[in-house]
């Protein structure tokens, strides 16, 4: 099936014209990265792997933090049901004599991802609901994982991320104890953010304490899911997960690129919760991951109605993060290639990228925020400095805020705990449960 028609599959395809094929959006600039020193580039790596502590972290590709990190993360979802570790070991195998190249990396996860997704298709056709639903769900995020590192993107990839929607949406409705409902929250002009409504299969309509869980830069609502989810739901919330502008669906299929007024999604979030009887109005939260450090404090800062807020990783001035890897030729620890963020933004090129992330600086917005305020940081985060979070903790309004830091003895001391997912969420969900008393009945 072609592109047009996953999209038609998903209902989605009124959002066809908006598809970015930008193969020369990505021509970097003479003033951006140019010129850089390939001694200065070596550097930096060195710097990085310092202090990525190549003895204590998994660093299945060696001197590519990229990479690594990434298969770190897909083998922490498989606690809730994001990976088999034999099927990202076979991944890793393969692309071990291709480390580095991007179109490898995405064809060596579509292939795994086209692979279970066939054994999905064999399930269902026997009636093995629950085999199927875990192997849809899988092969869903596999195709995300390899398209998520591509650039510039392609309408390969686009299809790809098309058929990774579907597959994780034919999964959804038999995964044990879960409710997990695909929905639209409405937004500007008419258009919607894609979501996804998660709460325990046994809570009916009973109104829950919610949080509104934003991505970063570079994952999905359907990678949400994965890093942990279901923990927040075994402590009695429900979890909105949102696309919001920048991420996910809403900018490959909706054109929507990111923005720093978030609080303008944050509120869309809670008018659309307002709306549905199985929500605690009063006990509303949000969360944001990665970039989402930043996004949720922004929303927080200008939503009263949020009960609650959690920076999953801390940004404090995300154009000083950026100028600094230009500066250094992308020669840093990144989550995603450097021409990402043009992407993200929709301009065509590194100067207007900066000057569109002008905008993305918490000093005068975090003083605003009232509500409870957890921030959580790796000790040894080799993407954001603990200088950063210092600085945003110290600015937070709030006379209720929580800094966490995760230390490279106990683990988490990566970038949003990626070394250790599950303490990281832990904390974070028993931080929430406590603050949204979600032990006390409506």
């Amino acid at each position: 099936m072609d592109l047009g028609g996953w999209l038609r599959s998903l209902g989605l395809e009124q959002y066809g014209e908006a598809l970015m094929e930008r193969r020369d959006l990505f021509r970097l600039t003479a003033a951006g990265l140019a010129g850089a020193a390939l001694t200065e580039g070596a550097a930096s790596v060195a710097e990085a792997q310092a202090q990525e502590g190549p003895d204590a972290s998994l660093m299945l590709f060696p001197g590519n933090y990229t990479w690594s990190a990434a298969i770190r993360g897909v083998v922490a979802t498989s606690l809730w049901g994001g990976a088999d570790l034999g099927e990202v070991y076979k991944v890793v195998a393969a692309l071990k004599p291709r480390a580095g190249e991007g179109p490898a990396w995405f064809s060596a996860w579509s292939a795994m991802g086209a692979k279970v997704a066939r054994l999905a298709e064999a399930a269902e056709a026997a009636g093995h609901a629950a085999t199927t639903s875990a192997a849809y769900m899988r092969a869903a995020n596999y195709y995300q994982t390899g398209e998520r590192l591509l650039q510039p993107r392609t309408a390969e990839s686009q299809e790809a991320y098309a058929r990774a929607v579907g597959l994780f949406q034919k999964g959804i409705g038999a995964v044990p104890f879960l409710s997990i409902e695909a929905v639209e929250v409405p937004f500007e002009g008419g258009k919607n953010l894609p979501a996804y409504f998660v709460k325990s299969r046994d809570a009916g309509d009973a109104p829950l304490p919610t949080l509104v869980f934003f991505d970063g830069l570079d994952i999905t609502k359907e990678m949400q899911y994965f890093r942990g989810v279901p923990e927040l739901i075994k402590r009695g919330l429900a979890v909105l997960i949102v696309d919001i502008p920048g991420t996910g669906e809403a900018i490959r299929f909706r054109g929507m690129p990111a923005r720093y007024d978030t609080n303008v999604a944050g509120t869309a979030a809670v008018n659309y919760l307002e709306t549905r009887r199985d929500v605690d109005k009063n006990r509303l939260a949000v969360m944001g991951i990665s970039l989402g450090g930043y996004y949720a404090p922004r929303a927080a800062a200008f939503e009263p109605r949020f009960k609650a807020c959690v920076s999953w990783g801390a940004i404090w001035d995300y154009h000083a993060t950026w100028k600094m890897r230009v500066e250094k030729a992308f020669q840093a620890s990144l989550s995603v290639p450097g021409e990402h963020i043009m992407w993200v933004l929709g301009v065509n090129n590194i100067e207007d990228a900066l000057a569109k992330l002008e905008g993305f600086r918490l000093a005068g917005v975090a003083e605003k925020v009232e509500c409870p305020y957890l921030l959580t940081h790796g000790e040894r985060d080799a993407q954001i400095p603990m200088e950063d979070a210092r600085a945003l903790f110290a600015a937070i309004g709030a006379k209720d805020k929580t800094f966490k830091v995760f230390t490279f003895e106990e683990g988490g001391y990566e970038h949003c705990q990626g070394d250790n997912l599950t303490i990281g969420i832990a904390f974070i969900a028993d931080w929430l449960a406590d603050r949204l008393e979600t032990k006390r009945r409506a």
